[in-house]
């Protein structure tokens, strides 16, 4: 397994796409993606337009504003739990010749929930 570290902003999408590509060195098959951590998470989503990003976290805020009253957690993150559960922690792609099978407007993205931090992204050929 190979891992790579994404330094993340406060909060937001962190393109990892070409830094995945980079460690797959020709590989053709399946590729597991997946982060150890509880407050950020990975999806596929639009790449060409940074207003689809934008967007997106807004809604996430929406669902799960980041402060609750009611929220009992010391920490104060509940709503990066929350955002995380929605996002999904793992992804499985394709890969043919070092590169990812992706559809056109495409991308990999590791969302940063609670943050600035450093991140671990595992990333396993199969």
């Amino acid at each position: 397994m190979k891992v790579l570290r994404v330094s993340t902003p406060e909060e937001g999408f962190v393109n990892i796409t070409r830094r995945v590509e980079a460690l797959l060195e020709g590989h053709t098959g399946l590729v597991y993606l997946y982060v150890p951590h509880t407050t950020c998470g990975l999806t596929v989503q639009e790449g060409a337009d940074p207003d689809v990003a934008r967007d997106l976290l807004g809604r996430l805020e929406a669902l799960a504003p980041r402060f609750r009253p009611e929220d009992r957690h010391r920490e104060g993150n509940s709503h990066a739990h929350l955002k995380t559960l929605l996002t999904g922690v793992f992804l499985l792609l394709p890969a043919e010749g070092g590169r990812l099978v992706l559809g056109r407007w495409q991308q990999v993205f590791l969302v940063e929930f609670d943050g600035p931090r450093t991140r671990e992204v595992w990333v396993r050929p199969l």
